[in-house]
């Protein structure tokens, strides 16, 4: 195998966002950008020779190019040994586990998550350390510097290798095994969950189940969990085939792109309960009947029952939500006298939490929920917990969110995305606030008083590691609560995201819209935000 040394110059726009460095599949299509940010990597882990890795991506176009250009550049770096997954599959959670599994130093996911796929769509890439969690902030920054300064890769010469057998290859001193992408994680979660419980209430319950894998990586877990192992009836799982553009499908599991879902639980001839997950597998979104389980309720009801799961029986150890997310985890985790961690958005923040033991359960708004058992969110883990929940307590999902509300209050909650903004005009416009936002303090605004304005800054409590800036935080009477942030996920201009969110502790009308409770604060954050003057837009993009 011949290794070459190849001359490059950086790439002044490989910053890694919230999730990795996510571009337009055009961008790293170009010669040497994709070969730069891997050997970056690699360079400050102290090199490859003897280290191994975990490889694999949701299936989107250019997954499997990618994928021969790393193992090109991991054989040349003299790595001790990779596993890839089938085909080039692998979740975003069980890339998590196999790293933990297999005491991997590391694993590459190649995925853009939720975002559009396909030759026009979008590719990323995120770096995942030898706990299984997203790379923490100090490596990141680590990496971007190194791109800032690369000079050269190292890369071998072309070599045939088919994905699609499960097999072992040996190339210098590099071993490659290709490993099935679904068995380790299947046995995961039968560890974690009560098979034979959702599975009684599949057959002899006759518990009617949709799940909608968007034609994204979690189709082939699902259909060998839900269908093949606990016994669902064939059909359950659709869009289980994952395709390079996912179908032309949009593979974010919220109410906008997964409206066929929706509207089919809103019918009056309807299945008990619906799910879907995303482009990798971390997110997740359940539907009851009529109603929509936003995720910060999600995760805030999981927690309230997960003394019933087995792997949870003996109780949390503390759980932790991202700051945007509603405070409804607080409420539970008040009521059973845990901690419960705020923390900056982007789950990598969670994995010190959880390594230290502190907590068990943690969650954020963008539907995302997980738990110890690996360091990513985790799409099947959050729906097998509901089904194991409604198995369990034999009650239907309805009463079981309405029974939560009724005891710990009800957290109104909404997300408003202005998306595709000049980032210029947002940073502007958000910067013009923060020079102002000592103004607001106590001013009544459509008679809502603002009580405190902060910019959210995040402490490690385990490293100690300062994050600042992370967003603003509104603090208004009578349980309201705003944030303003600008994302770190999207690949074009910027996306300015707003959380609303009012608490009412003895509410009981569970039918009303959570529209009608958030438009006074709707009306306050475009108002202090000078939103339509900056931007023109007086709607959101999307609503979630």
């Amino acid at each position: 195998m011949i290794i070459k040394h190849i001359n490059t110059q950086p790439f002044m726009d490989q910053r890694p966002g919230t999730s990795g460095l996510r571009k337009k599949v055009s961008v790293f299509q170009q010669s040497h950008y994709l070969e730069n940010f891997i050997q970056s990597i690699i360079d400050i882990i102290g090199g490859g020779k003897g280290k191994t890795w975990i490889i694999g991506g949701d299936g989107r176009y250019f997954n499997d190019e990618a994928i021969k250009i790393i193992l090109r550049i991991v054989c040349a770096n003299k790595f001790k040994k990779v596993w890839i997954g089938q085909n080039g599959l692998l979740s975003t959670p069980a890339v998590s586990h196999l790293i933990r599994h297999y005491y991997a130093d590391g694993g590459v996911i190649l995925s853009a998550s939720h975002n559009p796929g396909g030759i026009k769509g979008d590719f990323g890439i995120k770096y995942n350390t030898s706990n299984g969690s997203p790379a923490p902030e100090n490596i990141v920054e680590k990496i971007y510097q190194r791109t800032q300064e690369i000079t050269t890769y190292r890369i071998s010469d072309d070599f045939s290798l088919d994905l699609s057998f499960l097999n072992k290859h040996t190339y210098e001193e590099t071993e490659i095994e290709i490993v099935d992408s679904v068995y380790e994680y299947a046995l995961l979660m039968e560890k974690i969950f009560d098979f034979q419980a959702i599975q009684d209430l599949f057959i002899i319950k006759k518990f009617n189940f949709v799940f909608d894998a968007m034609h994204a990586a979690t189709g082939p877990y699902a259909l060998d969990i839900f269908e093949k192992r606990i016994g669902a009836s064939s059909g359950t799982v659709k869009n289980f085939i994952p395709q390079k553009d996912f179908g032309g499908i949009h593979p974010d599991p919220n109410p906008i792109y997964a409206r066929h879902l929706v509207d089919l639980m809103m019918q009056d001839q309807h299945p008990d309960f619906a799910a879907a997950s995303d482009g990798d597998g971390d997110r997740n979104m359940v539907i009851a009947p009529s109603q929509i389980i936003i995720p910060s309720d999600s995760i805030a009801i999981l927690a309230a029952h997960a003394h019933l799961i087995p792997a949870y029986q003996n109780g949390l150890k503390g759980v932790a939500r991202s700051m945007p997310t509603s405070q409804a985890l607080d409420q539970v985790a008040h009521f059973l006298n845990i901690p419960c961690y705020e923390t900056p958005t982007g789950w990598k923040y969670f994995g010190n939490l959880l390594d230290a033991g502190l907590i068990t359960l943690c969650g954020e708004e963008s539907a995302g929920s997980g738990s110890n058992h690996i360091r990513e969110k985790d799409g099947l883990w959050a729906i097998l917990f509901w089904l194991n929940l409604i198995a369990i307590k034999r009650e239907p999902v309805n009463k079981i969110v309405s029974d939560h509300w009724h005891k710990f209050g009800r957290h109104f909650y909404a997300r408003y995305d202005y998306e595709n903004l000049d980032k210029n005009i947002a940073d502007k416009m958000m910067n013009g606030f923060a020079e102002n936002m000592h103004k607001f303090i106590n001013k009544t605004i459509h008679s809502r008083t603002i009580i405190k304005i902060d910019n959210f800054s995040y402490q490690d409590p385990i490293d100690g590691f300062i994050v600042y800036h992370q967003g603003f935080r509104l603090i208004l009477d009578q349980g309201g609560r705003i944030v303003m942030r600008l994302s770190g996920t999207g690949t074009e201009g910027a996306t300015l995201r707003i959380y609303l969110e009012q608490y009412i502790k003895n509410y009981r009308d569970y039918s009303i819209q959570s529209a009608y409770i958030l438009h006074e604060l709707d009306y306050i954050s475009k108002e202090i935000l000078k939103l339509t003057e900056y931007t023109g837009l007086r709607q959101p993009t999307i609503i979630t």
